[in-house]
């Protein structure tokens, strides 16, 4: 599958430039933008692989527009390209997350070779954040589990394997998740006598 790619250069030529040789290299260029709110806009309806940013725009500049874009997760990585490549320019960038930075005039060799790198890292990225989401999805409902075990244990003078029990037994007449009634029995126990 072609990665899907936004542009945002205020300077027409590059602009262009820079498309035809994503388009060359077998890319697909989603959408082109001339200021940083536009870009925003491009992300939000394309959710692209990688966006290629100029930093110096008009209404928003590409480090604000970066903030946004990682923010909000439109993007899996942000390319910055700039005339300047003064040590101010690239700890903002730094600070914001991009993933790599071009100076400018590009050659297509180094814009190739840091777009591969880029796209590269953003899915390593995105693997290793979904697995630590999972796991803090987990770990968050065997402490409601664990919470709501004790509740039953308390109310009904019963031992943790039978409160495990009583748990599962619930979750499955009502089909839903352990950690769904869970949250509902600590629910109940927190705002009044437990109905259980």
């Amino acid at each position: 599958m072609k990665k899907r790619i936004v542009i945002a250069e205020d300077d027409p030529i590059t602009r262009l430039d820079l498309i035809e040789m994503l388009l060359q290299n077998n890319y697909n260029v989603v959408g082109e933008a001339k200021d940083g709110f536009d870009v925003i806009e491009l992300c939000r309806k394309f959710k692209p692989d990688l966006v290629l940013m100029d930093i110096k725009m008009p209404l928003l500049d590409g480090i604000n527009a970066a903030q946004i874009i990682r923010n909000e997760r439109l993007a899996k990585a942000i390319i910055l390209l700039t005339a300047y490549s003064s040590k101010n320019f690239i700890d903002k960038a730094k600070k914001v997350g991009v993933r790599g930075y071009l100076v400018k005039p590009i050659d297509e060799k180094s814009l190739l070779t840091t777009l591969e790198i880029a796209l590269s890292n953003a899915n390593e990225l995105e693997e290793v954040t979904k697995k630590l989401e999972s796991t803090n999805e987990k770990l968050d409902a065997r402490k409601k589990i664990e919470k709501a075990k004790g509740i039953l244990m308390n109310k009904y003078s019963i031992n943790e394997q039978e409160a495990y029990v009583k748990l599962r037994k619930l979750s499955m007449d009502k089909r839903t998740s352990m950690k769904e009634i869970s949250e509902i029995i600590i629910l109940s126990y927190n705002e009044s006598d437990l109905c259980i």
